[in-house]
Order: C-alpha cells, then sequence, then structure tokens
C-alpha cells in the first residue's frame, strides 16, 4: 500500500485502524534475549521536526514512513515508539505485526515554547493503549527547579497518575526524566551530568502508588564511565536513548556499549540518528545499532 491508498482508506473506512489493531499479532515485551532495540518516531508531535541540517525532515510523512518500514524489517528491531498518527499509519501498512509498540503519551510541551514544561498529556492514554492492544506507553518528565510557571509540577502529577493508570492494566511505562533549566536565551537545557542524570533517575523511580510496570528512559551521561554509578540509582529496567549521534559517530557507539553491559540496562530507544544517518543508509545504521546488542 502507497501513500496515496493509505489517504484514501483514512478518508473512507476510519475503522480500518481498529480492525488493524484487532487483527495485530503480538509477541512479549522482551524475547528470548532479554534486549530491547525500539525506533523512536514519536518528535513530529512535539514539533521537533528537524534531523540533520534540515529543519522539517520529519515533516515529510511518506519519506518517515518508509524510513521506519526499513528499520522495523531489519533482523534484531524489536519494535517502534510513536504518537497515535504514526502507529496507526504503520498499523494499516501492516509494519507492526510481532512487533513491540509504545505509545507516547505527553506531548503539550511543545519543543521551543514558553510553556514547554507545562508537559499536558495530549497523547495516548492508558485506556487508549489497552483498547488497541500496544505494549507500553512512554512519557517524558523534565523537571526545572527554577520554573517560575509550575508547568514541571503539574507534570510530575500528571505523570504519576499516567503511570498509575498503566500499572492498573498491567501495562509497562518507559518514564524519561531529565533535570532542565533554561539558558541566558531561555532554550530549555537537559542537564547530562552524572550528578543531574542521578536525580532524575532518583525522582522517576519513585512516581506513583507502584513501580511495578515501571521503565526507565535514559541518556548516557557526558562522562560515560559514570554509567555504572548512575545506573546504580534504581533497580528499576531501563534503557538507553539515543539522542544525537553528532560528528563522533564511532565514539557515541562505544559510549552505548559500555553502558549496554550494566546490569538494569536492557536496550536501546533510537530515533534521529538511525533513522536520518549522515549518510542516508537507514539499513547500515540499524544493523549497526543491532550490533551493539
Amino acid at each position: 500500500m502507497d501513500v496515496a491508498a493509505l489517504a484514501r482508506l483514512r478518508a473512507r473506512r476510519p475503522e480500518a485502524v481498529a480492525e488493524a489493531a484487532t487483527r495485530r499479532s503480538r509477541r512479549p515485551l522482551l524475547g528470548a534475549s532479554g534486549r530491547l532495540m525500539i525506533i523512536a518516531a514519536d518528535h513530529p508531535a512535539r514539533g521537533a521536526l528537524g534531523a540533520g541540517g534540515d529543519p522539517l525532515a520529519m515533516a515529510d510523512r511518506a519519506g518517515l514512513l518508509e524510513r521506519l518500514r526499513a528499520a522495523l524489517a531489519r533482523p534484531g528491531v524489536d519494535g517502534v515508539l510513536g504518537t497515535a498518527d504514526i502507529l496507526e499509519d504503520l498499523l494499516l501498512l501492516g509494519a507492526l505485526e510481532d512487533k513491540v509498540v509504545l505509545g507516547s503519551m505527553n506531548r503539550g510541551g511543545l519543543a521551543g515554547a514558553s510553556f514547554e514544561l507545562d508537559d499536558r498529556f495530549t497523547g495516548y492514554r492508558a485506556e487508549d493503549l489497552a483498547r488497541d492492544g500496544f505494549d507500553a506507553g512512554k512519557l517524558l518528565l523534565r523537571v526545572d527547579y527554577d520554573d517560575p510557571g509550575s508547568g514541571s509540577v503539574r507534570t510530575l502529577h500528571a505523570a504519576a497518575r499516567a503511570v498509575d493508570a498503566m500499572a492498573a492494566r498491567g501495562l509497562p511505562v518507559f518514564v524519561e526524566p531529565f533535570i532542565c533549566r533554561r539558558d541566558a536565551d531561555g532554550r530549555l537545557r537537559s542537564d547530562l551530568s552524572a550528578e543531574g542524570v542521578i536525580r532524575s533517575i532518583a525522582i522517576a523511580s519513585g512516581l506513583a502508588g507502584t513501580s511495578a510496570y515501571t521503565w526507565l528512559k535514559v541518556p548516557v551521561t557526558e562522562d560515560p564511565d559514570e554509567m555504572a554509578r548512575v545506573m546504580a540509582t534504581s533497580t528499576l529496567p531501563a534503557v538507553l536513548l539515543g539522542g544525537e549521534i553528532g560528528d563522533d559517530q564511532e565514539g557515541t557507539y562505544e559510549k552505548w556499549r559500555g553502558a549496554l553491559r550494566l546490569p538494569t540496562v536492557h536496550g536501546l530507544v533510537v530515533g534521529r540518528s538511525l533513522l536520518y544517518p549522515a549518510d542516508g543508509d537507514v539499513v547500515k545504521a540499524v544493523d549497526t545499532a543491532v550490533g551493539l546488542l
């Protein structure tokens, strides 16, 4: 099915989404290897469309879907993280069979907005993920101790209730925590120091009335040698987030490889750096990341 056919199907048979979700073949969150390789594609709904040198790279939905289908077809790729529009496109294209599907939950904190820290839950709810038979949810938790608008505390409260709602349905939720602050230009910056990531993990681990279904989604720190100390903060299972690779691609892979040896780290969740690699070769980038596992 091409994008034109997909658009026609959406216009004429919206019920096809629910039908495809009901038919989808499922698998356990963790397979026999105990590892997870998830492709992230939840950026557009936050208005974060740039990749590499193109500020609107992810605005081309046909191109994004083509890259996602190529990535999901590679051996060792377990699944995808996305918002409803993207996951439903992939459902209708038949690309989510036997894949782990993570729904992105809070998208209210638009990239670059003055209200970015007031990250209300405008994406998937726990009941939506249960309805569609998806496997887990993901939420972003950014905390600025100097936030004058109290957006951080509202997000903390909403995140805790979302974790409760997911746990009540037996659904895992991946919490991606950051300690943040605004720079002199008012832009939000994440603290990737060991102390900053340790503090964010401690806050995220204590959210809600139970942590039984909570996973952590954490960055590799500025000093990768600190990751053992960082991950000792919690016994919760974790995955590494990819972020931007930059010019030192091999150096980034080596950081991931080292952190993947730690006992609570079960895999990678990587998006733009694999879908929009500098050399344009999605298959090669994905296979390299899978090889790290």
